[in-house]
């Protein structure tokens, strides 16, 4: 059975807020997330942050876009253990890794399936600050669907399309298989 998990976070401030990239100065707004063993789409504010933890001590494997960088870490401001011990697939650091430079996920989603992302970071922030709290949601919840096929359309092909500065597009291929130790079941916090 699928355990995996798909995520995305959105927070509440900026790296220009908190003086550079300091990800544990960040605060998290919202983390949507899709569970393969369930089939289930779900939120998570600040919280209730702890029961989405329970769920990814369970999970198989976390995966992202940038989750290595940026998402576990964020996170981790919250948890009493280190979410980057769970096996991650990162879209972002794999197609890095073949590339040698990191592309925006709304560029390989244009690309490789055709869609878009509905919006930006910075604008999830400000969203969150005027307290449009469902407007946030539904960015971040978009999202997760665009990784999601993303990751579904790598595993599958093999490879992801992207337009490159001179607007030419290319097919990179990516490895987005499975972390080899992902066994599931890591328990790393105290209990919630």
């Amino acid at each position: 059975m699928n355990k995996k998990v798909v995520l995305d976070i959105e927070t509440k401030n900026t790296f220009q807020d908190v003086g550079g990239y300091f990800t544990d100065k960040l605060q998290i707004s919202v983390v949507c997330a899709y569970f393969y063993e369930t089939d289930t789409w779900e939120s998570f504010t600040e919280e209730t942050l702890g029961d989405l933890f329970k769920k990814l001590e369970r999970c198989d494997g976390i995966i992202g876009y940038n989750t290595i960088g940026f998402d576990c870490p964020v996170m981790n401001n919250y948890y009493p253990g280190d979410l980057l011990k769970v096996p991650q697939i990162d879209l972002l650091a794999k197609i890095n890794e073949t590339l040698g430079f990191r592309i925006k996920l709304d560029d390989v989603a244009g690309a490789t399936l055709g869609t878009k992302k509905s919006g930006h970071g910075l604008l999830a922030v400000q969203w969150w600050k005027e307290g449009r709290v469902q407007d946030v949601i539904d960015y971040c919840m978009q999202d997760v669907k665009v990784t999601k096929e993303v990751y579904e359309f790598g595993k599958d092909k093999g490879y992801i399309l992207f337009d490159d500065r001179t607007g030419e597009r290319r097919q990179v291929f990516v490895d987005f298989s499975d972390p080899e130790d992902a066994g599931g079941g890591l328990n790393l916090t105290m209990g919630f």
